[in-house]
């Protein structure tokens, strides 16, 4: 068993499917996987025009590139967020509407549904996205936040993210929330509460990706261990952590690739992820998915990025072994 490696689209919605379909067969990839934004997968249009999916899949199979999931981070972080003017550039129009923070909430609700629905008519399984968070902005816990407040964050996902996963469970599709600073879940405690509170439904799983658990000081490894039957796709990104008496984790406010920073993203490989152990721990939990490079790093051109990456992770990946190594000496 090896595992196909694609190309999650989001970082390069500047050009049309057609366009990074070209490069990534050129790079080497097996697959893609969609963002619903750009022009790469557009779910209102997936759910009113009958030839659209089929369109889609013949683009892909024109250039012999599979497809596992799509990806609706952007509409997803909406979801739980108390709502202001940095939502409107990252939201379609029709789900941003006039602005008002619950107008967009339940729209953003309305749009995560559609999409399990569009996932469905796509013929995949899985959507990766994000949930935002109502208590993020509590993190460092000062001034002294109430337990009650906390509470209520994770109320509110339960409240909110039913009735989603009802129509996933209707369509037969996971959700694999992409666990990352800003969501409700971002280490493993959050990501085990959130579980918690969602009654540990199957419809509710994870995106791994090391990157956002490494600068924190979790080891992704142990992710994996945590999760065992909720990895439903798989995030390759890498990242470092600079700290050098003078940078902060917190990174000082200042924009991704500025050197002052205590932890930026890198290429798969060039950062501090452990890849061959998160390869031998997927392996322990049988994950047979795609590896999926979400290439940011702002060091780097991209195409050389995505191209150097995509032989990484099939340099990096391998089967379980299916026997002792020493069974030959037994009886």
């Amino acid at each position: 068993m090896v595992r196909p490696v694609t190309l999650f689209t989001g970082q390069w919605a500047d050009l049309t499917l057609e366009d990074i379909c070209k490069k990534a067969r050129d790079f080497g990839y097996d697959g893609l996987e969609l963002a619903c934004w750009g022009d790469h997968f557009e779910v209102d249009k997936a759910l009113s025009d009958d030839t659209y999916c089929a369109r889609k899949r013949e683009l892909l199979e024109k250039y012999d590139l599979q497809l596992f999931a799509i990806s609706n981070h952007l509409v997803g972080q909406a979801v739980l967020d108390p709502i202001d003017a940095r939502h409107k550039a990252i939201l379609p129009e029709y789900v941003w509407g006039d602005g008002k923070p619950e107008g967009v909430n339940q729209r953003a609700i309305e749009e995560m549904k559609n999409t399990a629905r569009a996932a469905q008519k796509l013929g995949i399984g899985v959507v990766n996205g994000f949930t935002g968070s109502s208590i993020w902005q509590y993190i460092y816990d000062f001034p002294p936040t109430p337990r009650s407040m906390i509470d209520a964050g994770f109320e509110l996902l339960a409240e909110r993210f039913n009735p989603i996963l009802d129509v996933f469970q209707d369509c037969g599709v996971k959700f694999a929330l992409e666990v990352h600073p800003t969501e409700i879940a971002f280490d493993i405690y959050s990501a085990e509460r959130a579980l918690q509170v969602l009654d540990q439904r199957e419809e509710f799983g994870f995106n791994f990706d090391p990157s956002h658990l490494i600068w924190q000081g979790v080891d992704p490894v142990e992710f994996i261990r945590a999760f065992p039957n909720r990895i439903y796709h798989v995030h390759m990104k890498d990242a470092s952590t600079t700290l050098n008496g003078k940078t902060g984790i917190l990174t000082s406010h200042l924009p991704f690739g500025d050197p002052r920073r205590g932890w930026d993203f890198r290429s798969v490989g060039r950062g501090g992820v452990r890849f061959e152990e998160i390869i031998r721990a997927l392996n322990a939990v049988n994950y047979t998915g795609p590896l999926s490079v979400e290439w940011e790093d702002s060091g780097m051109d991209r195409e050389h990025g995505a191209r150097e990456a995509c032989q990484y992770c099939k340099n990096v990946d391998f089967p379980p072994s299916g026997r002792a190594f020493d069974s030959a000496f037994g009886d």
